[in-house]
């Protein structure tokens, strides 16, 4: 399943690279990259109220681990572990993230630029905030996995890079969700997406494959990311950039025109 993931979004990125996209002054590869550097290099930007966001985020993160974690793990594991709906709304951390990322790549196909703009914003955001930071984090951390029954403190760091901080599936979701979320202004789409986000994470918990803190930081990195991607893409997209030589009597150089 996982190999057949990571294809759709390679397909994506490809049909998306290889369309032509008049309106753009910027290639799609040349995006993602842009993306990715721009993202990666983003606390040498920050300003105070920056950092003093990512410090009250370590902390909530640091007070889960401490006196919700354990709770949390006991209470899902004694709830009815066959219950369908769980295992349907976790999928949109996974296979229907993918499909509506998909759909949205496919209205795009058909003209309709901004869906077109989702589907790229979604493979941009989410190789950065899962495929790299998140595979990144989970080799660093190592953590135990609650199914494990090692408690919520064991870590064995640069020894499995499928642990369980931070969960990967609420990353997925929540990158989508703030991509779509900030992509259009309309109530309804935000409360949809965050709220299937929410529950795609908590079906993590409730299947004993995370702890709480794992995926309320895969949902701070998501948004994060998303929301970033979309941002800075939409400058991209904006600044209409185009170089031509410029040649009259006893000079010749360059004539730069744009929409900054």
């Amino acid at each position: 399943m996982k190999q057949t993931i990571k294809s759709i979004f390679v397909a994506l990125l490809v049909s998306a690279s290889s369309s032509s996209f008049a309106d753009d002054s910027i290639s799609y590869p040349a995006m993602v990259w842009d993306d990715v550097t721009h993202t990666l290099s983003a606390p040498s930007r920050w300003e105070k109220s920056d950092w003093q966001q990512v410090g009250w985020e370590s902390l909530a993160v640091l007070g889960t681990v401490a006196l919700i974690d354990k709770p949390v793990r006991d209470y899902m594991v004694k709830q009815d572990q066959n219950n369908t709906a769980w295992l349907q709304v976790e999928k949109f951390g996974r296979e229907y993230a993918v499909g509506i990322t998909g759909a949205f790549f496919v209205a795009g196909l058909v003209g309709d630029e901004t869906s077109m703009h989702v589907a790229q914003d979604v493979v941009a955001a989410s190789l950065i905030s899962s495929g790299i930071i998140g595979v990144a984090t989970k080799t660093v951390v190592g953590r135990s996995r609650p199914l494990q029954n090692k408690g919520t403190t064991d870590f064995a760091p640069f020894k499995d890079m499928n642990s369980s901080f931070f969960s990967g599936h609420a990353t997925q979701a929540f990158t989508l969700a703030a991509v779509i979320s900030d992509s259009y202004d309309e109530t309804w789409i935000d409360v949809t997406a965050y709220s299937l986000a929410s529950l795609a994470s908590v079906a993590r918990t409730y299947h004993d494959k995370h702890f709480a803190s794992d995926v309320l930081t895969g949902a701070i990195v998501g948004t994060l990311v998303g929301k970033s991607v979309v941002a800075h893409n939409k400058d991209l997209r904006g600044n209409k950039l185009s170089v031509t030589p410029a040649v009259s009597q006893g000079m010749v150089g360059i004539q730069i025109a744009g929409k900054f």
